[in-house]
């Protein structure tokens, strides 16, 4: 497999991705202890690319053997009020456990930069589970710096 990463593409989702999308957005949900529920990810992915509010880069891999598109990241956008500009929330990567450490995570972050680069954002802002230290090596190794001057609250209503 070390010649998979020269055959990665990454690409913004549209509609015609759908399914491929979905199929990712589910993969995802499904590592986070989520139930399985394709056509529900197959609905909310098309409303977002419906409506237009998230941006979705998708992995394409010509010499991957068992799936096509072995990684996925989601982009919210949101806005700084302190600042007075646009701000992009990385809300979800995800890359197939047999595809990771060949650099296709790195490479969704680094079209998720050239994004908010494009759209003039003042930057990204993410969030990971605390046991994920995988994920927080490859965010750090690209840059991304814990916060540590906000604490962060969640209030769930359901």
């Amino acid at each position: 497999m070390e010649d998979v990463k020269a055959e990665i593409r990454i690409y913004q989702a549209e509609l015609k991705d759908l399914d491929k999308a979905a199929a990712m957005l589910n993969q995802y949900r499904r590592f986070y202890e989520r139930e399985d529920d394709l056509d529900g990810a197959r609905q909310y992915i098309r409303e977002r690319l419906t409506h237009g509010d998230s941006v979705i880069f998708l992995a394409d891999c010509t010499r991957c053997e068992t799936v096509a598109t072995p990684g996925f990241l989601q982009l919210y956008p949101s806005f700084s009020s302190l600042s007075m500009s646009r701000l992009w929330i990385l809300n979800d990567l995800y890359v197939d456990s047999e595809y990771r450490g060949l650099g296709i995570g790195r490479e969704l972050l680094h079209q998720a930069r050239t994004h908010a680069v494009q759209t003039k954002a003042k930057g990204l802002t993410l969030s990971t589970q605390l046991h994920n230290t995988a994920a927080q090596r490859l965010y750090e190794s690209a840059g991304y710096q814990r916060d540590d001057e906000f604490v962060h609250y969640d209030l769930g209503l359901s």
